[in-house]
């Protein structure tokens, strides 16, 4: 099972030739190493690493199948998953289980929220994504309640790829959801810029609100619901038609609440894929790695004081260019561009997102890492002077990564298709050199 465009055969001599084309380097520390987490474990379909920040120093490990599987405080993954939906699951493609958050007071109440593709779920097409919160076993704490299954969103899906899927929590309290275009090639039902929910779709693409959501960052509260009335909310509850109620409820300073025209859950817009997201744990800003159409791979980025409504410009735009252009700048009126990019060429061909690290490793702190799908070479990006980020290098490679994750203490693990999993391991000594919130003249 392999996701969408994954298909160019990685090369090293070809990303050192590439960087050193496009980059300045500077050395990477030589303390740092690449190693095989939780003591070589492998894993099915592996794509993301997430902690639950209660204490207990469990690591949960997220396949594409419909499991979610617990690595405890000494490396040993336990026999029985923290929640098996795999009969629930579109196992295909680029569609799966693809995300999962806690809630940020799980330790109190238990709750969970994971994103996956719908196969058999009762009222939703085979496909969908739909947005799911569960909660902890009364009698198990290594264990989801299935029972306990609440339906928070269904976004109909136009095509199978571009699923986005990732979701996390906010330093904010609220839930953000990364959704891709819907599929297919640029963007045929145009998802990313038509933010008008009347708009009649074209073609096969799906029709009603929902669907508008997709090529949008959305943000929701989870805490409190929607009654029934005229909301402005396009994924309002499908079964009951002009209901307007919803088991979430809008921000009141999300940048389009309350308008007529307008989906009031997007966050952001001009997203093409959005696979993996992350927010920096120190300073609360957004990362997103968004995957290009065949000319420019890139990585958005949001302040912690952004007031939203930002549009990423796809797909009118690819990266800061006119879409498959590499000499005419983005001509798109209020256009936020990424803050790296890099062409999908010699062997680049999908951006996986990463995280800034800040974790227990002095001389990786405030690196911002990243890799593409294809060539597996994890790159150190570094903000050389304020809003500009330079690339030092690259240090690690592995086949087909997808995602990295946290754990509490912060050490970042790199995600493997082909089931592996590693993690970033260095010196955490004072005297290492530390380059966070300090600029080279």
């Amino acid at each position: 099972m392999k996701l969408q465009n994954f298909m160019t055969p990685k090369s090293l001599l070809t990303l050192i030739s590439l960087l050193a084309s496009s980059f300045a380097f500077a050395q990477i520390p030589g303390d740092i190493t690449l190693e095989p987490a939780f003591g070589g474990a492998t894993f099915t379909d592996p794509v993301a690493v997430r902690h639950a920040n209660d204490g207990s120093g469990r690591r949960f490990v997220v396949e594409l199948d419909g499991l979610i599987k617990i690595v405890d405080e000494n490396d040993n993954v336990l026999a029985t998953p923290f929640l098996d939906i795999t009969g629930l699951t579109e196992y295909f493609f680029e569609q799966g289980l693809l995300g999962l958050a806690f809630h940020p007071e799980f330790s109190t109440n238990g709750l969970v929220y994971i994103n996956h593709s719908a196969n058999g779920v009762p009222d939703v097409s085979n496909g969908d994504s739909v947005v799911v919160e569960y909660q902890v076993s009364d009698l198990d704490p290594n264990q989801l309640d299935t029972s306990t299954r609440r339906e928070i969103m269904i976004i109909p899906q136009d095509f199978g790829n571009h699923n986005g899927g990732d979701i996390h929590f906010g330093p904010d309290g609220y839930l953000y959801i990364g959704l891709g275009d819907g599929g297919g090639s640029n963007d045929p039902c145009n998802r990313s810029q038509i933010l008008d929910p009347s708009t009649t779709p074209s073609g096969g693409c799906r029709s009603g609100e929902a669907a508008w959501l997709l090529g949008k960052m959305l943000r929701i509260d989870i805490d409190n619901t929607t009654p029934p009335g005229s909301n402005n909310l396009c994924a309002a509850n499908p079964n009951l038609p002009d209901d307007g109620s919803a088991e979430y409820a809008i921000p009141a300073d999300n940048p389009f609440v309350g308008q007529v025209d307008r989906c009031s859950e997007v966050w952001a817009y001009g997203l093409r894929n959005p696979f993996r997201f992350s927010f920096d744990r120190d300073t609360g800003d957004l990362w997103i790695g968004d995957v290009g159409q065949g000319t420019w791979e890139e990585i958005n980025f949001e302040a912690s004081d952004s007031v939203g409504g930002n549009n990423f410009g796809w797909r009118t735009c690819e990266g800061n260019w006119n879409r498959g252009s590499t000499t005419e700048s983005c001509a798109l009126s209020r256009h936020t561009g990424p803050v790296i990019e890099y062409r999908r060429n010699a062997g680049n061909c999908s951006v996986t997102g990463g995280f800034r690290y800040r974790g227990p490793v002095t001389s990786m702190q405030g690196y911002y890492l990243f890799t593409d799908y294809c060539l597996g070479n994890v790159r150190f990006a570094r903000e050389q002077s304020p809003g500009n980020w330079v690339i030092d290098g690259t240090l690690g490679s592995v086949d087909d990564p997808v995602g990295f994750g946290e754990d509490e203490e912060g050490n970042l693990y790199l995600v493997s298709l082909d089931g592996a999993i590693f993690v970033y391991r260095g010196d955490t000594g004072p005297s290492d050199p530390v380059f966070q919130d300090r600029f080279e003249d």
